[in-house]
């Protein structure tokens, strides 16, 4: 399973290059314009400038930690299956966000990707090394008492064969379609907030890892850092004794870095 990703052109010089949609500090070209507009033209400005007047600019994108707080009561808490990794996720995993897990062969990637599938109610699965099977999710739905045909009817499924097939052409025409009208924007943005991102990246050898500890211990993931910052929540997968798996939980903005341990049997992921 892979996660969708948007490709572009080689940027353009600096200097004949279009401002970017959004800066890393979160503001994006709009709020910059807006500020410009009521003569707040400094990061200074912005501090000199009461909650009040910040409101009073017209479409103001900007919100107050508590309104933050309150959308964040929507995040849904997804079941891996295991009531141990769930706890060190804090429930399991978010929507809202984009969780990377990452290991060796045999660690149950896959068939975590199968169980989300299971658990949710629509599902777009991108298979990049053919690796999805019907007859898991079955097994997977039964052990949680889904309906089989019920839970495959609602994954749709692309087979992925080059970096070129695994982008996603509009994620949002589904939902203008299923959600048409302004008087249905309401129930789109709160189904909107209960997409969760699910990626499964593979390991290899960090020879530099003897020398410094490293999360993973001598494996890291594939794609660097530029993987590392699209992923809000990361998880290594190592083989324990015997049937045992552990899951790491590497990075998280909300959860202290801890250990579970799971197995893996015919309904997925399983407490040991």
């Amino acid at each position: 399973m892979a996660r969708a990703t948007a490709q572009t052109a080689q940027a353009p010089s600096r200097a004949n290059s279009p401002p970017p949609e959004e800066y890393e500090e979160g503001i994006n070209v709009q709020d910059i314009l807006k500020l410009k507009s009521a003569a707040i033209n400094t990061v200074t400005g912005v501090n000199m400038t009461t909650r009040r007047q910040m409101l009073k600019i017209k479409g103001s994108s900007f919100a107050t930690g508590l309104e933050v707080q309150e959308k964040r009561k929507r995040v849904l808490m997804i079941s891996t299956g295991s009531k141990a990794v769930d706890t060190i996720l804090g429930g399991g995993l978010n929507s809202q966000s984009i969780t990377e897990v990452y290991g060796e062969f045999r660690t149950g990637k896959t068939q975590l990707a199968h169980t989300m599938s299971v658990n949710v109610a629509q599902v777009a699965y991108i298979d990049t090394e053919g690796t999805f099977r019907p007859d898991r999710i079955r097994a997977i739905a039964e052990r949680f008492g889904v309906d089989g045909n019920m839970a495959l009817e609602n994954i749709l499924y692309a087979r992925a064969y080059n970096s070129e097939h695994q982008i996603v052409d509009s994620i949002m025409a589904l939902f203008r379609t299923d959600f048409a009208g302004r008087g249905e924007l309401s129930e789109r943005q709160q189904k909107l907030a209960q997409i969760a991102i699910l990626i499964t990246n593979q390991v290899q050898s960090d020879p530099g890892a003897t020398m410094t500890f490293v999360a993973g211990g001598a494996l890291k993931p594939i794609g660097g850092h530029i993987l590392s910052h699209a992923s809000a929540t990361r998880m290594f997968l190592r083989k324990g004794r015997a049937e045992e798996r552990v899951a790491k939980l590497v990075d998280s903005p909300d959860r202290p870095e801890s250990e579970a341990s799971y197995k893996l049997d015919e309904g997925g992921w399983a407490d040991v």
